[in-house]
């Protein structure tokens, strides 16, 4: 795509990104138009797939997406060319009517699973749970979201520049910056620039959707707190929170992880306030102490980030949430032995699923472990104004004579 213009290469990466996020949707009304036991080559079908996405989802006027879409099957096949305007045309016609059908559905308040389905191209049970676990508003947002374009944003880097400085270097380099809904946090209108701009290497900004900058936020982070970090992944919310003055321990499972995000702490100039364990969160060995703060960033099924993280929606099956809650709550679990009396313990996921957030938590409540603990907040990121990912935050505080 280096010899696209920016423009161009904007709409080529919403069509690739759209489609692999849509795809059973997609596939599903290709099918519909297809004699039965009819196949496709698969070039054809990507070509169809990518041709559909833009019918439905884009503002491209119809016309202009079927005849584009036509060409792009025959630049694959010249044969199915005439198959390729007959189902793209049937797609225009009925498939596009269904959808604009469900969203008039929608803004009156009468939300099924199939409209939802639609809406954000969801497979059936991710907008069944959807439904049950945000509610009717709540899941219709959701939809909408799920095929949105990501958040361009990052964090200013204050270990290094002052929020101002990083404003300043990020208008240099044309990523034309807007204040963002987190002290610190910038919208870039120009996305593209920042990849030349050499600021991310240097790690003078972090890329960071605003609901992971205002997960953070949310912790209550004061200067010289003694933080337990487990999770660490990239290491984004540990510069983050050793800009605000913690002193961290951070552990990774992943040695390739930790070790890259080792590194990445001396390029942030923070190595000195945050030291990097290799160590398996569902049973530490290489932890000593106890902390202020016992922060969990959990694995999980990622479905808060489907605008970030495409792939999802169609190739996380619904059966692995389970294991993916037991293993949450091992972590969590193992991880509230660390909080000093009187500490915080939080737990935070990139899911909107309850069985990941509220279930997790409830569980650790109602355990031997969760004993000496109380919920002090809990809830999914809001920040009006701004599409960004859903995260989930608890914490919990120790009382003052627990023990270890």
């Amino acid at each position: 795509m280096g010899a696209l213009d920016p423009r161009d290469r904007a709409l080529a990466m919403r069509l690739v990104l759209g489609t692999v996020s849509a795809q059973g949707e997609l596939d599903r009304a290709i099918t519909s138009h297809l004699r039965a036991r009819s196949k496709l080559e698969p070039l054809v079908r990507d070509a169809l797939r990518v041709s559909a996405f833009e019918i439905l989802y884009l503002d491209t006027p119809t016309q202009v997406a079927v005849s584009q879409g036509v060409e792009l099957v025959r630049s694959v096949n010249r044969r199915a060319a005439g198959l390729g305007n007959a189902v793209l045309r049937r797609i225009a016609e009925e498939d596009a009517a269904a959808l604009a059908e469900a969203r008039a559905r929608v803004e009156f308040g009468n939300v099924t699973i199939v409209d939802l389905q639609r809406i954000g191209a969801l497979p059936e049970w991710l907008a069944t749970r959807a439904l049950a676990d945000l509610g009717p508003e709540g899941a219709v947002a959701y939809a909408r979201r799920a095929l949105a374009p990501a958040c361009a944003s990052v964090a200013a880097n204050t270990a290094r520049r002052s929020a101002e400085d990083c404003a300043g270097l990020l208008a240099d380099a044309g990523c034309e910056p807007a204040l963002g809904p987190i002290p610190g946090s910038f919208i870039l209108g120009m996305p593209a620039a920042l990849a030349a701009s050499g600021l991310v290497e240097a790690c003078d900004v972090l890329p960071c959707d605003p609901a992971a900058q205002d997960v953070v936020a949310r912790l209550g982070v004061e200067p010289g707190m003694r933080v337990l970090e487990v999770g660490q992944g990239r290491g984004t919310k540990s510069i983050l929170m050793a800009c605000a003055g913690a002193r961290l321990t951070s552990v990774e499972v992943d040695a390739k992880k930790s070790a890259a995000a080792a590194a990445r702490m001396s390029a942030a100039g923070v190595a000195d306030r945050v030291m990097c364990v290799c160590d398996d969160g569902r049973e530490p060995t290489r932890v000593d102490g106890s902390f202020d703060l016992v922060f969990v960033d959990a694995p999980c099924s990622g479905t808060g980030t489907l605008g970030r993280h495409p792939e999802i929606a169609w190739s996380l099956e619904e059966d692995a949430i389970a294991g993916l809650a037991s293993l949450q709550l091992q972590i969590l679990t193992s991880s509230a032995a660390f909080a000093a009396p009187g500490a915080r313990l939080a737990y935070s996921t990139c899911s909107f699923l309850r069985q990941e957030d509220e279930d997790v938590v409830d569980a650790f409540l109602a355990s031997p472990a969760g004993a000496g603990f109380r919920l002090a907040s809990s809830g999914r990121t809001d920040l009006p104004g701004v599409d960004t990912d859903t995260h989930f935050l608890a914490v919990l505080e120790r009382a003052a004579e627990a023990k270890r």
